[in-house]
């Protein structure tokens, strides 16, 4: 009973960590997000101001521009950080050698590296969709305050 307690003791501590990493991993990215948001909308911002000294021409080209931004696909944000995680990941891991393993712990390594890659990549989508999803409320807010 002694050995089962210190183990359930260990356990809730380890979960408690978990907690408190997920918790903080949760806070970060809110706060990313809306710094996200943010810049968003002061970029926006800016180009109102900035189109209407544009040629016609080029206002049309900047207009279409923008609203081709604002409807960007899941897809497309999953391409888009999914590549960025690729060169991250390339640029900072030591290159894998195309020999195999004899021990077969670089594909374990590997399949490793692609679940967490992936894991990432879904968690990214997700709080890309929501800071889109923030962000075209605040620029439908922001757009019709203009036409006021």
């Amino acid at each position: 009973l002694k050995l089962e307690c210190e183990k359930l003791a260990t356990e809730k501590t380890e979960m408690q960590r978990h907690y408190v990493m997920y918790y903080e991993m949760s806070y970060g990215l809110n706060i990313e997000m809306h710094k996200q948001a943010e810049i968003v909308k002061r970029l926006t911002a800016i180009c109102a101001q900035i189109t209407p000294f544009l040629t016609q021409e080029h206002q049309q080209q900047v207009l279409q521009a923008m609203d081709r931004a604002k409807l960007v696909t899941m897809g497309e944000l999953n391409n888009i950080i999914g590549q960025q995680q690729f060169q991250h990941l390339s640029h900072q891991a030591p290159p894998v050698p195309l020999t195999p393993h004899p021990s077969g712990s670089q594909a374990s390594s590997l399949a490793a590296v692609s679940t967490t890659a992936s894991g990432l990549l879904a968690l990214s989508g997700m709080l890309g969709a929501q800071s889109t999803l923030g962000s075209k409320q605040e620029n439908s807010g922001q757009d019709s305050e203009n036409n006021q």
